[in-house]
């Protein structure tokens, strides 16, 4: 239309303009153009705003560099719905009621003569948590089966801490199975792959144990530590599931820093030829009420944290190098705080704001295993009070 198109055929103004954006009248064609509105808006820019955009725009980028994880997990709720709820079953025991009694309060009968029970772990380094777990354990178990690699699950190359300290477990030697699988050492495949074939290799080793139909099996790993109790329950008990998993107080550090009461990766199954396969990850709906202890990162000396920190499935929370200083590891124990600086892995706002912070210490060593309790002063470091880890 005539009073639309200039004498060249190219756009034309009729509003008047301010001098910021006389220029963009006339342009000749519509790239020009939305140059010549980009230059207006700039040209439209005080000094002061340049220099708050060239603070504002870095500073975004460092924060989203620093805290990106912390910014990821708080909005977990908004991206990952909560997984389906167990079906908790409630746990009864006093050392005083009979095993018959106990069973039928499960709902459970009671068996002629107990089950044989396999205790099958993975090891990587910890030595000290092993022995606690092992003496809970040891009135009922059957055979003791430990698989180590001389791989971490990222692919570095480790000493056989079992095997150097063997001497240390003699008391399970005539019980025990150990073996070993070389490592594939692939480092920057997905850690997981590695676990996954370590737990493989388990299962070949639980075949050479001698594991046969109906006996039980714990799967867990070395620091999520069954009751003996429990154990006992599950073993002269009939009928029980042909899985269940393990509710456990959940600990950091020690005994003094209780988390929650919700670990569950703990399971034991009714062993099935051809059917069980070794895992650590959800098995069943049901899972019994408190059944024992997870002590997460609970070792005697500084130099063994690190060694976890960069040898475990999840190394690439070590976002900085700054996490693996020796001093600062020490500091965050003692604090209760996190050794990866992370929010709580929740679901719902309300519980990762109930959790933030540093865990609030316990002063209470009831309903510990008892071999650490008989053993206090050499395990003090997992007791209430005594925070400080020996160096090296």
């Amino acid at each position: 239309m005539w009073w639309m198109m200039g004498e060249g055929g190219g756009h034309y103004c009729s509003k008047k303009t301010d001098d910021i954006c006389a220029d963009v009248c006339g342009q000749e064609s519509s790239r020009v153009l939305s140059m010549a509105r980009v230059r207006c808006i700039l040209r439209g820019l005080d000094v002061k705003t340049f220099i708050f955009l060239f603070a504002l725009i870095p500073t975004c980028v460092f924060v989203i560099y620093v805290h990106g994880q912390k910014i990821s997990y708080f909005l977990r709720p908004l991206w990952e719905s909560p997984p389906k709820p167990f079906h908790d079953m409630p746990h009864y025991y006093h050392e005083n009621v009979s095993m018959e009694h106990l069973c039928k309060l499960h709902g459970w009968g009671v068996r002629e003569y107990p089950r044989r029970v396999y205790d099958a772990v993975l090891f990587s380094n910890e030595l000290d948590i092993l022995t606690v777990r092992w003496k809970e354990l040891y009135p009922y178990i059957t055979q003791f089966v430990l698989l180590e690699s001389n791989s971490t699950f990222t692919g570095f190359l480790k000493p056989l801490y079992f095997a150097n300290h063997r001497d240390q477990f003699k008391f399970v030697e005539p019980r025990l199975t150990y073996g070993t699988v070389g490592g594939r050492f692939k480092r920057k495949e997905n850690p997981f792959i590695e676990e996954a074939y370590q737990r493989v290799a388990l299962d070949q080793l639980l075949r050479i144990a001698g594991i046969s139909d109906d006996d039980l099996l714990i799967m867990s790993d070395v620091d999520e530590i069954p009751s003996r109790h429990t154990i006992n329950l599950l073993r002269w008990c009939d009928d029980i599931p042909q899985v269940l998993h393990l509710r456990l107080k959940n600990y950091l550090y020690s005994f003094e820093f209780l988390v929650d009461n919700n670990s569950w990766r703990a399971s034991v199954h009714r062993y099935q030829t051809g059917k069980t396969r070794y895992a650590h990850y959800r098995q069943t709906d049901d899972i019994l009420a408190d059944a024992g202890w997870h002590c997460s990162f609970c070792f005697r000396r500084i130099s063994e944290f690190i060694f976890k920190m960069k040898a475990y499935s999840h190394f690439d929370r070590v976002r900085f190098s700054r996490y693996l200083n020796p001093k600062r590891v020490q500091k965050v124990i003692c604090k209760g705080a996190d050794l990866f600086d992370m929010l709580p892995e929740e679901y719902t706002f309300k519980e990762i704001i109930g959790k933030m912070g540093p865990i609030p210490h316990s002063f209470s060593a009831v309903h510990l295993p008892a071999y650490l309790l008989e053993n206090a002063e050499k395990y003090k470091f997992l007791l209430p009070g005594n925070c400080v880890r020996e160096r090296g």
